[in-house]
């Protein structure tokens, strides 16, 4: 009997103990059965699974590939340092209604989704859930102010950037140079680390791109004539390419980063103030100072504060996968 074929929607999967979830793309080791569901991000392996489909069940070995996290909610964050998570994403606290001496300018989620740091425009950091605190900038004179956070691959160490191109490191985040100190023909508005953690990218507002560490260049909007200004910069998932957005909700793409829409060109009621990635690739949000969210490709959307009074802006948003 030849296997039943089915898609994505037709498909149940049951793993048997220590089996995995299925995740994206998985074949039967005997007969090249393909099957698409849940496996451990990061991982490939054999796994037990019965599989029920429309036309029969499958049951015995898969060998699981290709194995990404699926993007189940995300977070947004305003400068007075409040929180709002959606989806499945956890809130794990936040600054809002707590006095700061600066305002907050972005929020990184640990590897596991399980915490978030906060880092406010004086080099301040904030950390809730599992998140660890290893060391800030807050007190500390600084040439420029901070404008972001990107954490290391473990979740044991994080990045700052400054306006100027400063770079500063703590925990296990490694330093692989910066621009502090040398002339930019625009500020640095933020920065993306690579999947491994071993290097980073910068990105100004006049969309000039600067890699350090493993990062490559794959190309920039620097000395092309834009809009309006960038304001963020995500990676794909395997770190070959990157997008930039800017405040118009125009996005670029680059490297093998794939264009799949923008609000570029059309009327907004806020600006955008930054964006994020799916972990295969095929889709990004933008995010609105009003708490507007836009998806494109496979992102999903799963609700904002757009249209609902906020005490501050939004800076920014970072998404939870499992």
């Amino acid at each position: 009997m030849s296997p039943p074929s089915f898609s994505r929607s037709a498909v149940t999967i049951s793993a048997r103990a220590p089996g995995p979830r299925f995740r994206t793309s998985a074949s039967r080791a005997d007969n090249g059965t393909t099957i698409t569901g849940n496996t451990p991000a990061g991982t490939a392996g054999l796994a037990n699974a019965v599989v029920t489909t429309a036309g029969g069940t499958v049951t015995g070995g898969f060998t699981y590939v290709k194995a990404t996290k699926l993007v189940v909610g995300y977070w947004t964050v305003a400068t007075d340092g409040g929180v709002f998570a959606f989806g499945q994403a956890r809130f794990n606290g936040s600054m809002g209604g707590r006095h700061l001496n600066k305002p907050v300018v972005g929020l990184a989620p640990t590897p596991d989704g399980n915490g978030y740091w906060l880092v406010a425009s004086d080099g301040g950091i904030f950390n809730a859930g599992d998140a660890k605190f290893f060391g800030s900038m807050g007190n500390t004179h600084l040439n420029k102010p901070v404008v972001g956070l990107a954490p290391t691959s473990d979740g044991n160490g994080y990045w700052l950037v400054a306006s100027d191109g400063g770079i500063f490191n703590a925990g296990d985040a490694k330093f692989f140079g910066s621009t502090g100190g040398n002339p930019l023909n625009s500020p640095i508005v933020g920065m993306a680390a690579t999947p491994d953690g071993q290097g980073y990218w910068l990105v100004a507002a006049d969309g000039g791109v600067f890699s350090f560490g493993d990062s490559k260049f794959y190309g920039s909007m620097g000395a092309q004539k834009l809009v309006k200004p960038i304001v963020g910069i995500a990676p794909t998932g395997d770190g070959r390419g990157y997008w930039l957005d800017a405040s118009d909700g125009g996005v670029f793409a680059f490297g093998d980063a794939k264009f799949y829409g923008s609000q570029g060109g059309r009327p907004l009621n806020a600006p955008m103030v930054g964006m994020s990635s799916t972990p295969d690739g095929g889709g990004y949000w933008t995010d609105a100072t009003d708490g507007g969210i836009f998806t494109y490709g496979d992102a999903s959307f799963f609700g904002s504060m757009g249209g609902r009074p906020l005490n501050a802006p939004m800076v920014g948003m970072a998404t939870y996968a499992q």
